[in-house]
């Protein structure tokens, strides 16, 4: 049986750190999951391990699509689908890692049988949302799916277009297609581990490693990203700090005003993603704690009692 180990949990809770002692401990493949860090040029601002720790264990996934490309869901999964094969067939083990709910979710319950969306729909759908508005946009999904709108939020704008587009295209929710059994799961046997930090101690740390990113060269990055002149409905535009960083170095903002306005940003990001991981992830060992080196032998004991069995 195939085996990997999963590493999940909000922004700034230690994954990356906990990732890699993991893949050192089992002769592992860390495989990225978060749908900012596969982008190029946001090494900082993604927050993406640094060179020397990606020079400690094999690192998949991190930077290796331009900032003007889209990756979808879909996309994702085939990228670590592949990877993951790769590990195996090496004699390692995979251990992908992220704060991306959707995609974990994706791999190891595979991706709804929803129909291939004609680019006509989805040109008229992005360009609906650039003249709405997100927040008008949200408004007119709610009318036409509620059950969607509920689940999204106004600022997520990949997410909104998908919404809309699959209703365009197809007549029916995306929630409706989610719910249909999936024909692709993961045929592995994975061990899932959950970093949930206090909320106060999370927002905190969100804080600390903004202002850290400032110091190591976040506001270079975005001033590299924007004279990119990139579609501002990508993505890698939409990345934490980006927005916020991007109006500073444009004269709408002075630089206090954009760091308070980017650590709100991320704070709330992080709640988000701590309700969905309490919700949706079917976690085997929860620490209620950022990750630091003392946790380390706890987890890995836990581990090795999932079902991945001892052997691994």
């Amino acid at each position: 049986m195939k085996k990997a180990i999963i590493v999940a949990g909000p922004t700034a809770s230690g994954k990356s750190a906990l990732a890699l002692a993991l893949a050192q401990a089992v002769n592992g493949v860390v495989i990225n999951a978060d749908s900012m860090q596969v982008y190029a040029g946001l090494r900082v601002l993604t927050a993406r391990p640094s060179p020397a720790d990606e020079a400690l264990a094999p690192h998949r996934l991190y930077g290796v699509l331009a900032p003007s490309d889209l990756c979808s869901v879909g996309r994702w999964r085939a990228l670590a689908l592949a990877e993951m094969e790769a590990a195996w067939a090496a004699g390692r083990l995979p251990v992908v890692v992220g704060g991306t709910g959707l995609y974990l979710r994706a791999l190891t319950q595979g991706l709804s049988p929803i129909p291939e969306i004609p680019e006509t729909v989805r040109a008229e759908t992005r360009a609906l949302l650039e003249r709405l508005g997100n927040q008008a946009f949200h408004a007119r999904l709610a009318g036409r799916d509620p059950v969607m709108a509920a689940r999204l939020h106004p600022g997520n704008s990949q997410r909104l277009a998908r919404a809309w587009e699959v209703l365009e295209a197809t007549g029916r929710s995306l929630a409706d297609w989610q719910d249909q059994p999936a024909p692709d799961r993961l045929e592995a046997a994975t061990a899932t581990v959950l970093l949930a930090p206090p909320r106060e101690a999370l927002y905190q740390s969100c804080d600390r490693r903004f202002l850290a990113m400032l110091e190591q060269g976040a506001l270079d990055e975005v001033a590299a990203l924007m004279a990119l002149r990139l579609d501002p409905a990508l993505p890698v535009m939409k990345a934490l700090g980006v927005p916020e960083l991007a109006a500073h170095l444009a004269g709408r903002l002075g630089l206090e005003q954009a760091m308070a306005q980017a650590q709100q940003a991320t704070r709330h990001y992080a709640k988000r993603q701590s309700t969905w991981f309490r919700h949706q992830l079917a976690a085997d060992f929860v620490l209620n704690a950022q990750y630091s080196e003392r946790f380390f032998d706890g987890i890995f004991s836990n581990i090795r009692q999932s079902p991945l069995t001892p052997d691994t």
